[in-house]
This record gives C-alpha cells, sequence and structure tokens, in this order.
C-alpha cells in the first residue's frame, strides 16, 4: 500500500472518531451537530473513495494497463480491473465505489450517509485496497 491510500485512510478514521467534544447545552441548536458529523461522514466517504480509486489505478498501472484506461473513466479502470483481480474483488470494488459516489454526493433532499454506512465502508475499502496491493 502507497503512503498516499495510507494516509487517506487514515484521515476516513480520524473523521470517523468521535472529535472529543462535549455536547452542546439543551438550549442550542442540536441540527447544528447533526450537521457536523454529517459533513464529517461524508468526508470520510471521499477520503475512502479517493484511496479505493488509487489502489486500483496502482493495480492497472502494475499489470501494464493502457494508460487510456489508467488515465480514462473509472468505469472503464474498473472494467479492465476484472482481468487484473480475481472476479470477486473487482466486483466488490465496484460495487462500493458505486455506494461511495453516492454517499459523496450531496443532495438537498438526503441527510448523507450514515456512521454506520461509512464504517461499513471503512471495512470493506481496507480489505480491498490489501486484496489489490498484495
Amino acid at each position: 500500500m502507497n503512503r498516499t491510500i495510507r494516509q487517506l485512510l487514515d484521515t476516513a478514521d480520524l473523521l470517523l472518531t468521535d472529535t472529543g467534544e462535549p455536547a452542546p447545552p439543551a438550549d442550542t441548536a442540536v441540527p447544528a451537530a447533526s450537521a457536523a458529523a454529517a459533513s464529517r461522514y461524508r468526508g470520510a466517504a471521499f477520503a475512502l473513495r479517493v484511496a479505493l480509486e488509487s489502489a486500483v489505478a496502482d493495480r492497472l498501472t502494475a499489470h501494464r494497463a493502457p494508460r487510456a484506461i489508467r488515465e480514462g473513466t473509472l468505469r472503464a479502470a474498473f472494467l479492465w480491473l476484472r482481468g487484473c483481480a480475481e472476479a470477486g474483488t473487482a466486483r466488490r470494488a465496484k460495487a462500493v465505489w458505486s455506494q461511495l459516489c453516492l454517499g459523496c454526493h450531496y443532495h438537498q433532499y438526503e441527510i448523507g450517509p450514515t456512521e454506520d454506512q461509512v464504517r461499513a465502508w471503512r471495512t470493506e475499502v481496507g480489505a480491498l485496497v490489501a486484496l489489490l496491493t498484495n
């Protein structure tokens, strides 16, 4: 695993940890605290997505994928990954990447990813990075 991927995973872990700040008083706006947590979770999802994309790019580079694939769309990269990794690993990577993409995009009608979702994604991305970098 390269240093950048390690730093991205560490950043996601940091965003998922408790900030250590005291709970807001009862008379303050609780939605502000919820919004701050939702922003941290979305930030962790961004870090996880980039870590996964970097691991896929490293795997493609190691298997001498054409430059057009390495630097093209992620859709093409995930299709090419099927030939560079086990089929199950490629499927899992594409599935979690799709979920991370949904979690990263802001929509006014959605709150964003929950802590449990991001923790599950963190576990899956960690496992996939380990598989792809070996």
